[in-house]
């Protein structure tokens, strides 16, 4: 049933966002607005538009929320992949989403003191890895890096 809840709530996200579903809720608004003087703007008619909105839009935050939830995931666990597999990134940054705001929030503190410490002044701040920290070596700005020639690979054409 997870399955089947993951597929629909995909496809209903997918078409939620496309601009002819915009349009055509937006005609529908229209169409209901422009049956106003022939339902004398009475209770019901305001009714049936406050009810179909509310049922849809409280459907819709949960299917919103579950492909939001998924991607956020999905996303987490492709940059934790990343600072496990670079040699020079700080693995101790790996899940740090599991921790309070409060603590997130200490660890930017650190993280932008250990940037003006090591790069000093009133510079865009460059976040140093662990073996910058602790060889305290200067890191150059950014700028458009230069292409490292791997053996054995070569460059894709496009």
């Amino acid at each position: 049933m997870e399955k089947q809840f993951v597929k629909f709530a995909t496809a209903t996200a997918k078409v939620a966002g496309k601009p002819w579903t915009f349009i055509a809720c937006l005609s529908i608004v229209l169409i209901w607005a422009a049956t106003g003087p022939i339902f004398k703007f009475s209770e019901t008619w305001q009714l049936v538009i406050n009810t179909g909105t509310t049922i849809i839009t409280f459907l819709m935050v949960f299917l919103i929320q579950n492909t939001q939830n998924r991607d956020g995931a999905a996303i987490q666990a492709k940059l934790d992949e990343l600072l496990h597999a670079v040699t020079a990134a700080d693995e101790r940054f790996i899940g740090i989403e599991h921790l309070t705001e409060k603590d997130l929030d200490k660890i930017l503190v650190e993280v932008e003191a250990r940037a003006q410490r090591l790069h000093g002044g009133d510079q865009m701040p460059i976040v140093a890895t662990r073996a910058e920290d602790l060889s305290a070596a200067p890191r150059k700005p950014a700028g458009k890096p230069a292409e490292k020639k791997t053996p054995g690979r070569r460059k894709a054409s496009r």
